[in-house]
C-alpha cells in the first residue's frame, strides 16, 4: 500500500538545471575550472553544490578549503536566485499531480538544492505548503546518490504523522537522474523516473519510468506497488 510520496526538486518540478549550469560556470569559469554542458549531464548533476565546486576543484588537482567553497556556494546562490527571481516554468502535468496528493498522502521534498534555491520557486507556483516536509543540501551531509536525504525524509514523514508507521518500501520517490535513482532505492524506497534529464535506457533500477508526469494520477502511483 502506498504511504507516501517524495518529489525530486531539480528535473522534476522545474527546469532548473541549465540554470544551474550557467551559475555554476559564472564562478567556475573565471578560475579556469569551467566544463562544458555535457561534462555537467554525466558528472555534476546529481552533486549538490558543495560536492559540485569539490569536485571541479579535485578533478583538476586544486585545493579548495572550507572558507572557499562557503564563498563560492554564496555567490553561485546569489546568480541562481537572480535568474529565478525572472520566473521559471514548471515541467508539465508536476503541479496538478502535487496538489493531488497534498493532503491526501504524506508528502515529501527531498533536493540537493539549497533551501534557499528552492523556496522562491515553490513560492511562485504556489507549492510553498503543499509539501509536509522539505529536505535540502542544508539538511545534509551527504549528497545523492548517497541514500542520507532519503532516510532523513523518511525520519520527518513518520514524526509528522505519528503514530503511523511510514515505511521506504511504501513508499515512491519521482526522480529524473541516475544519482537519484541510486539515493531513493538505496533508502528502500520504489522509483518513478522521468526523461527530463536522461534516456530511459540511463534510468535504470525505476520500477516505472515515464516521459511526463502529465498523466500521472494518484491511482497509477498506487498501482506501481501492486
Amino acid at each position: 500500500m502506498l504511504k507516501a510520496v517524495i518529489f525530486d526538486f531539480d528535473g522534476i518540478i522545474v527546469d532548473t538545471e541549465p540554470i544551474h549550469f550557467q551559475a555554476f560556470q559564472s564562478i567556475l569559469q573565471p578560475l579556469g575550472l569551467g566544463y562544458s554542458w555535457d561534462e555537467y549531464l554525466e558528472k555534476y548533476i546529481g552533486f549538490d553544490d558543495r560536492d559540485a565546486f569539490r569536485e571541479a576543484f579535485s578533478s583538476t588537482g586544486n585545493i579548495l578549503d572550507d572558507v572557499m567553497l562557503g564563498d563560492l556556494i554564496n555567490r553561485k546562490a546569489e546568480f541562481f536566485e537572480r535568474i529565478v527571481r525572472q520566473g521559471v516554468q514548471p515541467y508539465p502535468g508536476v503541479l496538478d499531480l502535487v496538489k493531488a496528493l497534498s493532503g491526501n498522502l504524506p508528502l515529501g521534498l527531498c533536493s540537493g538544492a539549497l533551501r534557499r534555491d528552492i523556496m522562491p520557486i515553490l513560492e511562485q507556483f504556489g507549492l510553498q505548503t503543499a509539501f509536509d516536509i522539505i529536505v535540502t543540501a542544508d539538511d545534509v551531509q551527504a549528497s545523492k546518490p548517497d541514500p542520507e536525504s532519503y532516510l532523513l525524509s523518511i525520519k520527518r514523514l513518520t514524526e509528522v504523522f505519528q503514530p503511523s508507521n511510514i515505511l521506504p518500501q511504501d513508499c515512491i520517490a519521482i526522480e529524473d537522474t541516475p544519482a537519484g535513482i541510486l539515493s531513493a532505492s538505496g533508502a528502500g524506497l520504489h522509483v518513478i523516473a522521468v526523461t527530463n534529464s536522461y534516456e530511459k535506457q540511463r534510468l535504470g533500477g525505476a520500477i516505472h519510468i515515464t516521459d511526463s508526469l502529465e498523466n500521472i494520477t494518484i491511482g497509477d502511483l498506487r498501482s506501481f506497488l501492486e
